[in-house]
């Protein structure tokens, strides 16, 4: 299958053609360079002072006269709209409040006089033109007060299955160009879910099986991973987002598996006669943090990716469970009950300078620690009946509430930016999977059918 490729329409040099991942193609080595003959000068975008951009998204341009592309064009508009307002860099003007503006049909202009007066200062123009079995997609990023564009792409072979893609790029690549920020459109999550009905397999009792799945960061493309007939819980993304880690009860003791989503294998890291859970990989992906039982109690292990060279950390007779790296690999966050309820802990990764974190709850877990810049963990406290999700600064100490009590909130995990969490909540009835900025705002659920527990954020 061909590689999308984008093209960099921004200045009047040759330009860079670099691979376009998606939803069906790993990451691919950079193809050489292509020449273009459609330089452009890069402009910026301005707008009034101390008051946030406005942007429009008009529909795409259809080149082509056929369905598929008349839909793509509206799926790419609507999608790059919503990856840009999920970030909340930019004030998105409504999109049927343009509908009257005649768009012409080409991405080389825009109207700029018609666009100043509706109060945009970006408008993002793009077409879709079908080559065969795929699209190619061209956006151009205008300043109206500049009237000139700010920024400008091509993106070839995209899968004619999934054009979502090529809009989750154009959001990453125009949030990172305009305000320097690592946007998450292209991230993805991993989680568990029953909503197959399947039945475990060698189990006398009748008990429904909870397979691996993978979604887009916003909820679409909701894939299954794992097929094993079994209870598979914990899924961990590697660093690199190619391979997912997690517990499975495959036979009688749970044990640690690693699905390499794009090879299509699976390897099984511990082959022990004890319980094996709760993996994470560390920040560089060179090693793994689980909890083992192998030494007859709860506690904390290491081990290189591939289980070889494991190594205990944590001696106590107390049980000490759901490891979290910090964003330099240094320092492992944990849940031991070792002061009588779970509670979080801290120590170097080597085991050392243990150290405890919470002691105004009476129940804290499931920490997840954010990327940098922030220095902060996120966790499950124990909020009446049910928990919330907070976070701990580290550099301070202190705590904020992120949750509003509504339902049990439980399971949370940052995104790559650190910007926004996954978590479940039973809100709704069912346990779904939603997301939420690390302010509090931006609640957006994800899951839907079924159970979903356990989200964790690619990288």
């Amino acid at each position: 299958m061909k590689q999308p490729v984008l093209t960099f329409l921004v200045g009047a040099a040759s330009v860079a053609a670099l691979a376009l991942a998606t939803a069906q193609n790993p990451p691919a080595s950079q193809p050489p360079a292509v020449p273009s003959n459609q330089g452009e000068i890069s402009v910026s975008i301005t707008g009034d002072v101390g008051a946030p951009l406005h942007y429009a998204v008009p529909d795409f341009i259809a080149l082509t006269s056929d369905k598929e592309t008349a839909d793509a064009a509206r799926l790419l508009a609507d999608v790059l709209w919503n990856d840009l307002a999920y970030e909340r860099e930019f004030d998105m003007i409504p999109r049927d409040t343009y509908k009257t503006i005649e768009i012409a049909p080409s991405t080389d202009t825009i109207n700029f006089d018609r666009w100043r007066e509706l109060g945009a200062d970006a408008v993002v123009k793009g077409s879709v033109r079908r080559t065969g079995n795929t699209f190619q997609v061209e956006m151009r990023l205008f300043s109206v007060r500049g009237r000139g564009v700010a920024l400008g792409r091509v993106y070839e072979n995209v899968s004619l299955r999934n054009p979502r893609a090529a809009a989750h790029t154009m959001s990453d690549e125009i949030h990172q160009s305009q305000s320097g920020l690592r946007g998450v459109a292209r991230t993805k999550l991993t989680f568990v879910s029953d909503r197959d009905n399947e039945r475990v397999i060698d189990t006398v009792e009748k008990r429904n099986g909870k397979e691996i799945y993978v979604t887009d960061y916003d909820g679409a493309n909701q894939t299954r991973v794992s097929v094993t007939g079994r209870l598979n819980i914990t899924p961990s993304w590697s660093p690199d987002s190619r391979s997912i880690a997690y517990t499975s009860y495959m036979r009688i003791h749970p044990q640690i598996l690693v699905s390499n989503v794009y090879q299509g294998t699976r390897d099984t890291l511990t082959d022990e006669k004890t319980s094996n859970l709760q993996p994470v990989y560390s920040p560089d992906g060179s090693r793994i943090a689980f909890m083992s039982q192998r030494d007859g109690n709860s506690e904390i292990y290491v081990m290189s990716r591939n289980g070889s060279g494991v190594r205990r950390l944590t001696t106590h007779n107390a049980a000490d469970s759901t490891p979290t790296w910090s964003p330099t690999g240094s320092q492992i966050a944990f849940t031991s009950d070792r002061s009588g309820s779970p509670q979080l802990w801290v120590m170097d990764g080597d085991g050392l300078n243990l150290r405890r974190l919470t002691f105004n709850e009476s129940w804290a877990d499931r920490a997840t620690w954010s990327p940098a810049p922030y220095n902060e963990i996120a966790y499950a406290g124990r909020s009446g009946p049910g928990f919330d999700i907070k976070i701990y600064d580290v550099a301070s100490g202190q705590t904020k509430v992120l949750t509003d009590g509504s339902g049990s909130n439980e399971s949370p995990s940052f995104s790559e930016n650190g910007r926004h969490l996954a978590f479940t909540s039973t809100r709704l009835g069912k346990v779904q999977v939603f997301t939420i900025a690390r302010d509090g705002k931006g609640l957006k659920q994800i899951t839907r059918v079924g159970n979903n527990t356990f989200p964790n954020w690619s990288r």
